[in-house]
């Protein structure tokens, strides 16, 4: 429901703190400080802990993005600087609220601080003439008095023993009461403590870089003392000692507070002493509520907005290095004399002498606090803090034309890239080691960064334009960071340095281009070998031996060397997992890929490539921390996939005069005789040689499972690769060794990406594929691959080009894995461990994967040892064939079990009265209901039993029921009516199913109550109204292709989803949804875009969708305005704002750490979360994904609910889960387990007449299911009744386990996992699945049977069914309530005609303003019926989304300034932004808007005098946009409309754009260097149609925004068009203002005009003067 004005007005006034609201929790048993009860079905096994939240801090308990800035003046006020800096940062802390949340208990803020320089006037007290900057410490203490003193006691004893003279104590004046319970409960006594300086640093006053570097190792050392004494902290981790700041420099002030509460709660912030140069301030957003102090930002040198992707790998590495640095322990008594403290932040040596130093890193910590100790490590090692933070997150270096001019800048990325694996991830990094204050983007610039410079000399950075509120008069600056960039600014000068200034000035420090032309040695791709190695009888045996099987070669080699191209394949993983399998897995099938979701975005490898990288080193890595020629002396490798030429010429190095990098190969082979049990000693073999062979030199490791011939392979077993090189890369940094070394994997165990992934991400740093380059030549060699090619079903190649096009296929397939995690660079994947391990055992773990989270245990080594074995052929021989396993495609009787089979659909269809061969192209109408057969009971119950009796595939098979409680009769329980209110379909396109199928299931599902769902491709708008116009044989006019209506039916979707592409997203669209659900992330493919092949995209879909008839629709990886938790509440707050009666859904696919992304969800005011099982079916997807990525819905679900029960969260949200559901036992299992809704996929297309022939992604489908081709879609046999016959024989399962159970209400069931329990019989069921316990997983979900509150509305909304419930936005939306209650407003859309003017005032916390006009206006009118027109006038900064969602009608003009996502989805109408007339900078080189504008605009004219941010215009399927100059990826994935850049544009311009017009004035003679020719072309505008069109849009511009840049441009125009260039794809090729072929054509010049005569121009003619007018105003 939508609550009405005075409920929302009081839930506003709740939380007027909050940009959303807020609540009281209801107390649970697991909220903080209280104990969390156990199930009492899931009783612990002797030896085991719960382990649901196992694994890295960062992954599972905590993550967080946030809000951040800086603003620095050196020049007013004394040598301390001024408080109005201070008050400034405070100011813009406060107003970045809405990017930082709240905890459970919705006053307790997730965090917020600043950094400071020291405020020596407030602190004269202690300071002295021969001490008058001592260094200060910021320290959280036990509240406990005394405890608090011990620790004191302890500080003070190691200072003195370190030679600091303790000068004394302060405590910090704070006020408790502005607290929040649980922050208060949880907060520190805060105290400062001040230290001389040791006297034998007496000459180190002018950098202080001695005392500093003291300061910080004798932090380190009182942490160990602390820990020693057990005084670091409780051991249940409160009561933390934690040294915020430890400094003669600066200081930070933090807490788990919200931003305006922090100088309340720290009373010094007020105080006008306090006084500084620079302040850094820092807003969180944690997915998590439990507070923790320490955690709040800024951390000591950095504040975090982001997360760090790679960051397991970057701890295993420093940990690596730290071990084969050590420096002998008496270097560490003196943490004083400037040479010795030198020494010791140089060799690093830290994590093997625990007793002395406080570890590094630690995987407790947050992803931010690991970062912050490597950068702080770095700047105390002669490392200024631009270079360390250069070296740790580089720019995308390779070919950048920017960085063009600046050779040093590439070759110090160069020489660092070989030393230190980037810390990869999005994150805006703002920095200050006391010298110099700057902030530096992520490579792929996924975080908004605004700066402005003021003519007194002050520099303002932030995340948020209007943060600060400016005179424009005043500025004479205004810029943004693109990505990979950096600014600086000296502390002591005031010098600010733009991001080529700083780099320059660090990259010339030493000669890294010479050191790397003498050293560094390049492996580039080299031709491949034509001989053989084996002949075909050796080749198939080994093929065998090594696990391959038929599918494949016949599905994935033939398409990876056939067309460079990794399988793509569709409907979902339906077998079983690989430790409930009979048939024999490779260990990489153990393994699932982690990505992202949520609290980070997946990249783009296809459109974004430019910023990723495949390239490996081999050989030995020198000190991150000193910097030396030696760091050079490293092997390059082009490629990590090697071939026998690149072997060779890696051996060629071992020569002196080649470079000298000695070698060795050890043979991963043993003898076949030893057994299951032989590989544990084959293992440890391996392990000593190699660390043997490291100690004497040699820089390069092959393990290499080669037989050199059939002899060899006979009588010989081997490790498998994964297993071998995961125990040796361990025991290599175990021993200190592994930094010392290369590893090669030379395997016949590695063909599919994913093998490679799992192979690099376990150590790796190279693999040789023989036996896949074998298998290509032999594929390539035979009769039928010829034969195929001779007649043209193959691409002709050679047999090099074959071998290349397989190489190429894993580096783009290693590519699409690293990005869906976010990672762009291979080098830091490597060693990453970015997996979760499903079925592997804790020797197995312990073994080779330390540090992988592996929740329900499973096999052991000799069980590996024993399917490595099971593999094996019986004899080689000409006539043997591989075994096809059945593993992709369902093969009859020794093939992989699968679920959804032909058989199943046979016995589904007989239950339901379906038959297939009835439809539209036989004898549907001939018969009776057509065609419907009674449903019968009895074939149910045969489907049902044969599921029940099939072989083990998922979690749920290994549990069964026990009740709490007697049976009752089934008349007790509730009906199936009530049940079937539950169900929901899920998301699947209107493109991936036919017309026929998706109103079929969406007519169906809303027949008994339910939720349909639309899916990512829009939706008609003649869906949306009931249908009354169907006669007596069941058929409506409205839908003749539709058979079994019924007058009443709705074919309008309940759920409407906003995916990516942001296909068929209008206004309309938005405000005829019941819910509006985000898609983070599809099971069958997180982290990656949906993907609709051309042959589907037919006219009718291409409508829908904005885009052009028969070219493939791939949608962007969902990052563009989804890319961090704060990101999504925007998204989130955009549609509560655009419809405010629909509820919001996000859909996450099951993933180890999906708890606390839940939490996040749920904080950023979500409705419903949807858990996807990672076997969820899919229309099209590459085949490694659809096998490997996401998790069982079972583990996901009961970790997100746990999470949220646990947090206090719980009732904030719906949870839904889909993923593989077939039966009434999956939704009573699901339930339990924590879901309320539930979504059917396969099976419902099943129950409509599907029949498994998975070939939905070849439009082929034999049923019209899948099928855009008219034929097929005239065979489809379904109608509602068939699907409601599925859906009730499923809730009358339902009601029959609930009466056997018990129980009469199916809420009842909800979270009651204490009714479940293991099934001992199925575990036994398969040898290998001994190893397996559910119990230490589901042990962790806390006992609800007691405490039922989670399943109503939070009492601040009344309490009731969630499902009535809408979550309200708070003030951010107050100025869009205030436009659309104006009277004039609401006249003129009551009226519908006239011209209306308002104005407002406007500031950055106004966020998505316009949407709910936007949305009122829709409701009405739709998309195109508003008649008057609304001029709407703001003046100041607008928040994120202005704009979005404007209509046809709605004129939107902005003086000021405007943020991230300005026009998202507009629609029609105009929007226009300009500076005030008085700015003091130049509009044309300033930023006026932000990131990622106009994304998916379907319609409307926009205008800016200024320049955009990156991703400008992407998926712009309409709208005319005109700016003056944007940032990197302009005009990605567009499908329509015409864009013009009257600036410079950044790389990458046109990427996946396949319709629509590009413009761009080319200013600095480079624009051809900048686009992406994938897919578009480029010329000058050689046709008078194109200057026509291109004139007019900049005179209009000129009209609009008075802007400079135009005027110049209009007033030279023969001289200037020259400089413009034309972007175009080949579907506009034929078009007039491209190649003048259309004579007499019209030229579209405004997508806003008053009427079609003036919105399109006659080619040869130009704009009168009236028409001028008319078209401007």
């Amino acid at each position: 429901m939508r609550l009405t004005q005075a409920a929302m007005m009081a839930v506003i006034a709740a939380g007027a703190a909050s940009a959303f609201h807020t609540h009281i929790p209801r107390p649970h048993s697991a909220v903080v400080g209280q104990s969390t009860t156990s199930l009492n079905a899931f009783h612990l096994k002797e030896g085991e802990t719960p382990n649901m939240f196992e694994g890295p801090a960062p992954l599972v308990k905590e993550r967080d993005a946030c809000g951040v800035g800086f603003i620095a003046n050196t020049k007013s006020g004394d040598e301390f600087g001024t408080h109005k800096v201070l008050a400034q940062g405070l100011r813009a802390l406060d107003c970045m609220e809405h990017r930082g949340a709240c905890g459970g208990d919705g006053i307790s803020g997730d965090g917020a601080g600043i950094m400071t320089q020291i405020p020596w006037k407030l602190f004269k007290d202690y300071r002295s003439e021969n001490c008058p900057k001592p260094g200060v410490g910021m320290v959280f203490l036990p509240q406990e008095e005394a405890r608090r003193n011990e620790v004191k006691e302890v500080i003070e004893k190691v200072c003195e023993a370190n030679e600091l003279q303790f000068l004394g104590w302060r405590e910090v004046p704070v006020d408790p009461s502005t607290l929040g319970p649980q922050a208060r409960d949880a907060a520190p006594s805060m105290w400062q403590m001040f230290v001389k300086a040791p006297t034998r640093l007496d000459d180190d006053e002018e950098t202080r870089d001695g005392f500093e570097r003291t300061l910080y190792l004798v932090r380190r050392r009182i942490a160990v003392e602390l820990k020693a004494t057990g005084l670091l902290k409780k051991d249940d981790g409160s009561e933390e000692v934690y040294f915020a700041s430890f400094s003669s420099q600066t200081i930070v002030y933090k807490g788990m507070v919200q931003g305006c509460v922090l100088p309340q709660f720290y009373k010094d912030l007020t105080n006008e002493n306090y006084t500084t140069k620079f302040v850094i301030y820092h807003r969180r957003f944690s997915t998590n509520t439990n507070p923790k102090w320490p955690l709040a930002q800024p951390m000591r040198v950095v504040g975090h907005n982001g997360e760090i992707n790679t960051l397991i790998g970057n701890v295993n590495w420093v940990r690596a290095r730290e071990k084969s640095k050590t420096l002998p322990e008496e270097s560490l008594q003196d943490l004083v004399g400037k040479e010795n403290t030198d020494n010791i932040v140089m060799m690093c040596n830290t994590q093997d002498v625990p007793n002395l130093l406080e570890p590094l890193v630690d995987l407790n910590r947050s992803d931010s606090a690991n970062l912050d100790a490597v950068f702080e490590l770095m700047t105390k090692s002669r490392h200024r803090a631009p270079c360390a933070l250069m070296g740790l997150v580089p720019t995308a270096y390779e070919n950048e034309p920017s960085l063009s001019n600046n050779p040093e800048i590439v070759d110090f990325y160069k020489f660092h890239g070989g030393l230190l694996e980037a810390w990869d991830g999005p994150a805006l990094l703002v920095y200050s080691d006391g010298k110099s204050i700057g902030a530096s983007l992520d490579r792929n610039g996924l975080r908004p960064a605004r700066y402005s410079i003021t003519d007194d000399g002050t520099v303002y950075m932030m995340s948020e334009t209007g943060v600060v509120d400016l005179d424009e008069a005043d500025i004479v600056q205004k810029g943004r960071l693109g990505p990979g960039q950096m600014i600086n600014v000296d502390l002591t000068s005031g010098e600010f340095k733009d991001n080529i200034a700083i780099k320059s000035e660090i990259a010339s420090r030493h000669p890294y281009g010479e050191w790397i032309a003498a050293g560094r040695k390049d492996v580039t791709r080299m031709s491949f070998e034509d001989d053989r190695i084996y002949d075909d009888a050796t080749t198939t045996f080994a093929q065998g031996s090594f696990g391959w099987g038929l599918e494949d070669i016949g599905m994935q080699i033939q398409d990876m060397a056939g067309s460079g191209k990794e399988t793509t394949y569709s409907m979902g993983d339906d077998a079983p997992i690989a430790v409930l399998s009979e048939r024999p897995h490779t260990p990489y099938n153990y393994f699932k890929q982690r990505f992202a979701q949520v609290t980070n975005p997946p990249i783009d490898p296809l459109r974004e490539g430019v910023v990723m990288s495949v390239a490996m080193t081999l050989g030995k890595k020198e000190s991150i921390y000193q910097v030396s020629e030696k760091g050079a002396r490293l092997i390059h490798l082009e490629s990590p996939v090697l071939n026998s030429s690149e072997m060779g010429r890696i051996a060629e190095m071992a020569k002196e005069e080649n470079g000298g990098f000695a070698q060795a190969t050890i043979s991963t082979r043993y003898d076949l005789s030893a057994g299951p049990e032989g590989m544990k000693a084959a293992i440890d073999a391996i392990c000593d040689k190699a660390a043997e062979d490291v100690r004497s030199g040699k820089e390069v490791l092959i393990l290499s499972d080669m037989a050199a011939d059939q002899s060899i392979l006979d009588t010989t077993t081997y490790i498998p690769p994964l297993v071998a090189v995961g125990a040796v890369h361990h025991r290599l940094i175990a021993e200190g060794l592994r930094m010392d070394t290369g590893i090669v994997v030379e395997t016949g165990s590695a063909w599919s990406t994913h093998h490679f992934a799992c192979l690099v991400g376990y150590g790796a740093n190279a693999v040789h594929p023989y036996l896949a380059l074998e298998t290509v030549k032999q594929w390539h060699g035979s009769a039928r691959t010829q034969k195929m090619m001779d007649a043209g079903k193959l691409t002709k190649t050679t047999l090099d080009e074959a071998q290349a096009n397989y190489r190429k296929a894993v580096e783009n397939g290693l590519l699409k894995i690293l990005s869906k995690m976010g990672i762009s660079l291979l080098s830091s994947y490597q060693g990453a461990q970015i997996f979760e391990a499903m079925g592997l055992g804790s020797e197995v773990v312990d073994t080779s994967f330390k540090g992988t989270t592996s929740r329900i245990g499973g096999v052991g080594l000799s069980d590996i040892a024993s399917e490595t074995v099971m593999m094996r052929p019986e004899t080689a021989s000409e006539k043997a064939k591989l075994v096809n396993y059945g593993y992709y495609k369902p093969v009859p009787k020794m093939g992989e079990y699968h679920a959804n089979s032909s058989d199943l659909a046979k016995l589904l269809h007989n239950a339901i009265g379906l038959d297939k061969a009835v439809s539209a192209a036989t004898t549907r109408d001939e018969k009776e209901n057509d065609g419907v057969k009674p449903k019968s009971v009895a074939d149910y119950e045969i489907f049902k039993k044969s599921l029940e009796a099939a072989p083990l595939a998922n979690i749920r098979d290994l549990l069964d029921f026990e009740s709490d409680r007697e049976s009752i009769p089934i008349d007790e329980v509730e009906p199936a009516s009530e049940i079937m209110k539950r169900f929901c379909t899920g998301a699947m396109s209107l493109g991936a199913l036919s017309r026929e199928a998706h109103e079929t299931l969406a007519i169906a599902v809303n027949r008994v109550g339910g939720k349909s769902n639309s899916g990512e491709g829009g939706e008609d708008v003649i869906r949306g109204q009931d249908l009354t116009d169907v006669d007596e044989k069941g058929r409506s006019p409205t839908f003749p292709h539709l058979a079994g209506l019924k007058n009443g039916d709705s074919a309008n979707s309940y759920v409407h989803q906003v995916a990516s592409g942001r296909f068929g997203v209008t206004p309309q669209f938005l405000t005829t949804a019941k819910q509006l659900e985000i898609k983070m992330a599809q099971g069958a493919k997180p982290g990656e875009g949906g993907q609709l092949p051309g042959p589907k995209v037919s006219e009718y879909i291409a409508g829908l969708r904005a885009s052009k008839q028969g070219v493939t629709l791939i949608s962007p990886p969902p990052h563009h305005d989804i890319y961090s938790i704060e990101d999504l509440a925007q998204l989130i707050h955009d549609l509560h704002a655009v419809n405010e009666d629909a509820g919001v859904s996000v859909k996450l696919v099951s993933s180890i750490g999906i708890g606390t992304v839940a939490c996040g969800v749920a904080k950023a005011q979500a409705d419903v979360i949807q858990i996807s099982g990672g076997d969820g079916g899919t229309g099209a997807s590459p085949l490694s994904s659809i096998k490997h990525a996401g998790m069982p819905w079972e583990m996901g679900l009961s970790e997100a609910h746990s999470a949220l029960l646990s947090n206090g969260l719980r009732d904030r949200v719906t949870l839904r889960v889909d993923g593989g559901i077939r039966t009434g036992r999956d939704i009573a299992i699901a339930a339990m387990m924590g879901a309320e809704e539930f979504g059917f996929g396969t099976i419902a297309m099943i129950a409509e007449g599907c029949v498994m022939a998975r070939v939905c992604h070849l439009n082929t489908c034999p049923v019209g299911v899948t099928s855009q081709k008219e034929e097929l879609r005239k065979k489809f046999p379904g109608t509602p009744e068939h699907v409601v016959n599925f859906f009730m024989f499923v809730a009358e399962e339902i009601r029959e386990l609930m009466a056997h159970l018990g129980y009469s209400k199916f809420e009842d069931m909800i979270g009651r996992a204490d009714l479940l329990k293991e099934d001992d019989a199925q575990i036994a069921r398969i040898a290998k699945t001994k190893g397996i316990s559910l119990s230490g997983f589901f042990s962790s979900i806390p006992d609800s049977s007691g405490d039922r509150g989670f399943l109503r509305a939070t009492p601040a909304e009344g309490g009731g069914l969630k499902d009535d419930v809408v979550h309200v936005n708070g003030f951010s939306s107050d100025l869009d309530r205030e436009i659309c209650s104006h009277p004039d407003v609401k006249a003129a859309i009551e009226n519908n005609e006239g011209d209306t003017a308002v104005s407002f005032n406007i500031k950055n916390t106004d966020r998505s303003t316009c949407a709910m006009l936007a949305g009122d206006i829709a409701r009405k009118y739709g998309n195109n019926g508003l008649e008057g027109n609304l001029n709407i006038n703001m003046f100041g900064s607008a928040g994120q989304s202005f704009g979005a969602f404007t209509l046809p009608g709605m004129r939107v003009r902005l003086t000021g300034e405007a943020n991230d996502y300005v026009g998202k989805g507009m629609h029609g109408g105009e929007i226009v932004v300009l500076p005030e007339a008085d700015a003091g900078f130049v509009a044309a080189d300033s930023s006026i808007v932000g990131n990622a504008c106009l994304y998916g605009a379907t319609g409307g004219d926009f205008h800016a005098n200024g320049r955009a941010g990156e991703r400008f215009c992407v998926r712009n399927s309409g709208a005319y946009a005109v700016c003056e100059g944007t940032g990197d990826h302009c005009c990605e994935y567009m499908t329509g409309g015409v864009v013009v850049a009257l600036g410079t544009v950044g790389r990458n311009v046109g990427a996946g754009m396949t319709g629509g017009i590009g413009y761009f004035y080319d200013e600095d003679g480079r624009f051809e260097e900048r686009v992406n020719g994938e897919i578009v072309k480029y010329q000058r505008v050689v046709t008078a149609a194109g200057e026509l069109q291109l004139r007019n849009i900049v005179e209009r511009h000129f009209e609009k925004t008075g802007s400079e840049k135009a005027e110049g441009i209009l007033d030279n125009w023969d001289e200037e068009v020259s400089k413009f260039w034309q972007v175009y794809p080949p579907s506009e090729a034929s078009s007039a203002v491209v190649a003048d072929t259309i004579l007499g054509d019209t030229i579209k010049v405004s997508a806003v005009a008053p009427s079609e005569d003036l919105c399109y121009l006659p080619v040869g003619a130009g704009l009168n003067p009236d028409q001028t007018t008319r078209c401007a105003d």
